[in-house]
């Protein structure tokens, strides 16, 4: 595992704003060489710690039915059942989780009779899986993908 440095979470932090951000001012901002930025990118970048992709918004596609859908597994079938949940291009998030839940799914459908599809003939399909809640989400007050930002000085708020 790559350890980030202060100048490389800065960098990141720039990133998390605008990840088209140009280098050249990443740099100008950081007092580094455009080289150095683009390197220390890179180098981030091949070790699988920074991806630097376009973020859709579904609501604005018109993919109106959201839930998070907490799952019940069957013991020692976790992995396996995550494998496969992982394969379904409604899910968006995933995780593993303690606590009354083994798996949490965050899923953007078009529309009720689109998640319902997904749940009764694909998602409790799964082999493993044993029982689901579903809790719809009604009303995003944040979605935000940046961590971080109280440990460096990033880019200006505005």
């Amino acid at each position: 595992m790559r350890h980030l440095d202060k100048v490389d979470r800065a960098i990141v932090a720039y990133l998390q704003y605008d990840g088209r951000m140009p280098f050249t001012e990443i740099a100008e901002e950081l007092g580094l060489s455009e080289g150095a930025v683009r390197r220390r990118v890179k180098q981030m970048v091949d070790a699988n710690v920074l991806q630097i992709v376009g973020i859709v918004e579904p609501q604005y596609l018109d993919w109106q039915a959201a839930a998070m859908v907490a799952v019940t597994v069957e013991t020692g079938e976790i992995e396996a059942a995550a494998e496969e949940i992982a394969k379904f291009p409604e899910v968006t998030y995933l995780f593993m989780a303690s606590g009354g839940y083994d798996l949490f799914i965050e899923v953007y459908c078009r529309d009720r009779d689109h998640f319902a599809e997904f749940l009764s003939r694909r998602l409790q399909k799964v082999p493993g899986v044993e029982r689901t809640e579903t809790f719809m989400i009604l009303k995003m007050y944040k979605l935000s993908y940046r961590w971080g930002q109280s440990e460096v000085s990033g880019p200006p708020s505005g």
